[in-house]
């Protein structure tokens, strides 16, 4: 019998609460992204968080975007969101955005002040910050603070009649300027922004900060469990205060640690950059920690799902190796991906003793971990092969092609190496070799036995394509902790174009994110830049992890 997986923190807490009765035992979820860029791998963990635990206990989960700040915010972001969870494999319940609530909040905001709880201040950012004071140090209260709430609802109201201009006044809720954690020191409730929103245009000039919208949010959407990440663990009393002054549902918030990716950058302004300045093609190059990029890359999202439900969750951030993903990926891609024939650095091979003009199929093997079948591949007297399969002078423990030896031709024949031919510079242009008709595979009468097998792809058949080699976005496991700037890190050779590399003929017109395991190169995905009649392929992972390999040896 299989042991069964212990809990997480999260899953206590939610079973403790359902046996109490707490919300009735219901449990609904949230995943409550801004909409400024593309999502990445450690959202994914948290989509698979949320929606994970909503579905393990009958629950329910809510997308919605947290669209408070109109000068960053587009719709083009929203749509990649709502694909991208959707490509991972969840259906969100309800689709809200926090601009659905901005009358709610405004009246929320309306309470607050009736209640003495939150004045207007024309301070300016500057002089708020002056005043915050430190964790030695209480703060100083604004000037403004004593104002009277008949003068604050009204200068409220002016705020929102759209009479002020950006930072000429903001709206702070009157908590304590000595109190020890920070962010309770009177916080900003509400900025002026003259921007114009993605949904409700200009009808808003004035828009709620995070630490006011998020709890009155998931109250509203009567949220049972708020989960959001680590650092915002110290917004939490002020979550709760904001909910127990307007006696609203009282939804609450659990943290968990954010998980960061060796040799990547997780932030999104850094990301930005990375795209703006051109040092990538774009949000969705396959390089980025980008869910959109590792779709294109190839990644399938039950690699991602497994990715997170590997390194589960804990109370504490640590950054994750890059190879356990790849691991992921390589271990869902080995029992779904198609073993086909690609050669990257050709060699001709002339087979002599094959008659000219002659045609045969091969049958090949889908994919042995599978019940994919059979597929049927041409075979002819001229062959391509890999040109570092064939050494005029073999090492000791080289079973491939060189003068006199022997191997087999996946899926086809013995061959033996006769001889070759070399241009004036000494780079051999051709091998020769006879092959054994009576050893051809799955109907081998030879007896001989051969220690190496090499793939191929016939030349009268073949077709080309270009290949796009990706590795590692940066050369050190944390560029933003290195000294200068992170974009000095960048690994010059993290993608490697190499153009017309010849395929074989039933992948040539292959849909966009099609995955093959090319054999003995490793698994690659249709690019959508292929064009009719050739086509381009993503390298998604080598078939072992060279890198690693590649560091010990280096240390």
């Amino acid at each position: 019998m299989s042991e069964e997986k212990s809990l997480n923190f999260l899953e206590e807490i939610i079973e403790k609460d359902i046996a109490a009765g707490l919300h009735g035992g219901r449990v609904h979820t949230r995943f409550p992204p801004e909409p400024n860029g593309y999502l990445h791998i450690g959202h994914a963990s948290s989509i698979c968080l949320n929606f994970g635990l909503a579905k393990k206990y009958g629950g329910k989960t809510n997308l919605r975007f947290d669209d408070t700040n109109p000068t960053t915010e587009e719709t083009e972001y929203v749509e990649s969101i709502k694909k991208d969870i959707a490509w991972l494999g969840f259906q969100w319940d309800n689709e809200f955005f926090a601009s659905d609530y901005f009358e709610q909040l405004y009246g929320f905001a309306v309470q607050l002040i009736s209640k003495g709880l939150a004045y207007v201040d024309d301070s300016t950012a500057e002089e708020i910050a002056a005043t915050k004071g430190n964790t030695q140090e209480p703060g100083k209260d604004s000037p403004y603070r004593t104002r009277s709430i008949e003068e604050n609802l009204q200068l409220f109201a002016d705020m929102r009649a759209g009479k002020y201009a950006d930072g000429e006044k903001v709206l702070r809720a009157k908590r304590d300027m000595a109190h020890p954690n920070l962010l309770l020191r009177d916080p900003l409730m509400y900025r002026i922004k003259h921007a114009h929103h993605h949904r409700t245009g200009n009808q808003w000039c004035i828009y709620p900060m995070y630490d006011f919208a998020h709890g009155q949010c998931d109250s509203i959407e009567e949220i049972t469990h708020s989960i959001c990440t680590l650092e915002f663990i110290h917004h939490r009393p002020l979550y709760n205060w904001f909910i127990a002054q307007l006696g609203i549902f009282p939804s609450h918030q659990y943290e968990f640690a954010r998980r960061n990716l060796t040799y990547t950058v997780m932030s999104k302004r850094k990301l930005l950059q990375l795209v703006n300045e051109g040092h990538v093609s774009g949000w969705d190059d396959p390089r980025m920690p980008t869910i959109s990029g590792m779709r294109r890359r190839g990644y399938p999202p039950a690699a991602l799902r497994q990715f997170s439900d590997t390194i589960g969750i804990a109370k504490r951030e640590n950054i994750t190796d890059l190879s356990l993903l790849e691991f992921c990926v390589r271990d869902c891609l080995n029992k779904t991906a198609n073993r086909v024939m690609a050669v990257l650095d050709p060699l001709k091979l002339v087979i002599t003793n094959y008659p000219e003009g002659k045609e045969e199929m091969m049958t090949c093997e889908n994919n042995p971990e599978t019940d994919a079948g059979t597929r049927e591949l041409p075979f002819s007297r001229e062959l391509w092969i890999e040109r570092d399969d064939f050494l005029e002078v073999p090492s000791k423990k080289f079973f491939r092609l060189s003068p006199g030896n022997m191997v087999r031709l996946k899926s086809a024949f013995i061959v033996k190496c006769e001889g070759f031919t070399a241009d004036a510079e000494g780079r051999v242009t051709e091998i020769q070799c006879s092959y054994l008709p009576e050893s051809r595979s799955g109907a081998d009468t030879s007896g001989i036995s051969v220690k190496g097998t090499i793939h191929w792809v016939s030349v009268p058949h073949a077709k080309t394509a270009d290949v796009r080699l990706y590795d590692r976005l940066f050369r050190v496991e944390d560029p933003s902790n290195e000294a200068g700037n992170f974009k000095d890190y960048i690994n010059p050779e993290s993608m490697v174009e190499v153009k017309n590399i010849y395929i074989e003929p039933s992948i040539a017109d292959a849909p966009e994110g099609s995955s093959f395991q090319f054999i003995r190169k490793g698994y690659f995905c249709t690019d959508r830049d292929s064009t009719p009649g050739h086509a381009v392929f993503n390298r998604t992972v080598t078939l072992k992890d060279a890198w690693a390999k590649e560091q010990k040896r280096t240390t």
